[in-house]
């Protein structure tokens, strides 16, 4: 693994943007994942900037190196190239562990003995994207009763957040597609997880870490993470980073109204490369849909940089069905349900 870098970007950094791609090795990449990855490297590139490539391997269950070697593959085959890494997160454990034992030593973390169950019934998950509000179950125990608890099960590790009426708990950003936003961290989401309860490091601290450390200063994903820039900010005052500019995207759904998933091996890689489709007409149909190519058009990604902006991306910020017409009119498959049964 290459050395560890420091952070020494700011809020009025004018260099060229460092954007990152962060695939996690669950499964073969799908059209989803492609177009996040397409926006994140058009956007950097579109400013002179560069990608750094991380795979998001802290899951025991993710850790398939043959997985994370298919994903590079797909993503060189489709011309996304990347300037620094890869960087893996199950080898960076030490890092994390350092960054948790400051938010420990600020006096600002606790053990959680709560369940998933538990949490469930416990509280409505919040209307905005599904999260769940951590009531505080576990804040003030005593001593003894963590003690007790402890040699029942292992405990998660929670990070306070200030009371709603704290100003320093409202977080408020301009995000690059979806404009101003403000969260308020006590209402949206609780006191939140930097490690789970098997000792796997927390999503949210991991990313912050790996942000500011590999010197990336603009974050594009999917919007289903609109929801965790707060958390993620909160964490970079914290610790002492600077926060990147952050765009969110469209997610690509089924039919259904489910959003494209490795998990259920909607339009992956694997069948579509097995099915001739060449890299271009991926490239250009997935471009087209937020008006960065004509419908039909092959292309490249460097054929795009021009054409790229993120005007364009605002124009467009509905989540995109993926059904039977676009995939026909693009050349690439008969139906979605043969696709599946492919896969």
């Amino acid at each position: 693994m290459a050395g560890t870098p420091t952070p020494s970007f700011g809020a009025g950094d004018k260099r060229p943007p460092t954007g990152r791609f962060a695939p996690t090795p669950s499964g073969r990449m799908h059209l989803g994942n492609v177009f996040s990855a397409l926006l994140a490297w058009l956007s950097a590139q579109s400013e002179g900037g560069r990608i750094v490539l991380r795979i998001e391997d802290l899951d025991p269950r993710a850790q398939n190196p043959a997985a994370s070697d298919l994903l590079m593959s797909d993503l060189d085959w489709l011309g996304l190239g990347w300037a620094e890494g890869p960087y893996y997160q199950s080898k960076r454990g030490e890092i994390y562990s350092d960054a948790i034992k400051h938010l420990s030593d600020l006096g600002l973390t606790y053990p959680c003995f709560c369940t998933r169950s538990e949490l469930h019934a416990a509280t409505a998950p919040h209307a905005s994207d599904g999260t769940y509000v951590y009531a505080g179950t576990c804040r003030g125990l005593s001593a003894e009763e963590i003690r007790r608890r402890s040699a029942v099960r292992p405990p998660a590790t929670r990070l306070m957040v200030p009371d709603a009426d704290d100003p320093a708990g409202a977080i408020s950003f301009v995000d690059l597609a979806f404009g101003e936003r403000r969260e308020v961290l006590a209402k949206e989401c609780g006191d939140f997880l930097v490690r789970r309860s098997d000792g796997v490091v927390a999503y949210q601290l991991a990313v912050v870490v790996d942000d500011a450390l590999m010197g990336v200063t603009q974050v594009v994903r999917g919007r289903d993470l609109l929801g965790s820039v707060a958390r993620q900010m909160y964490l970079q005052r914290l610790l002492g980073y600077p926060s990147p500019t952050y765009g969110h995207v469209p997610l690509l759904m089924a039919p259904d109204g489910r959003r494209l998933s490795k998990r259920d091996s909607d339009l992956d890689l694997g069948v579509i490369r097995e099915r001739g489709v060449s890299p271009q007409r991926i490239i250009g149909m997935l471009a087209s849909l937020v008006g960065l190519a004509e419908p039909g058009e092959n292309a490249s990604p460097d054929e795009l940089v021009e054409r790229f902006s993120w005007s364009k991306i605002r124009s467009n910020l509905d989540d995109i069905v993926v059904d039977d017409g676009l995939l026909r009119r693009n050349g690439l498959y008969g139906s979605f349900s043969a696709v599946r049964e492919k896969a």
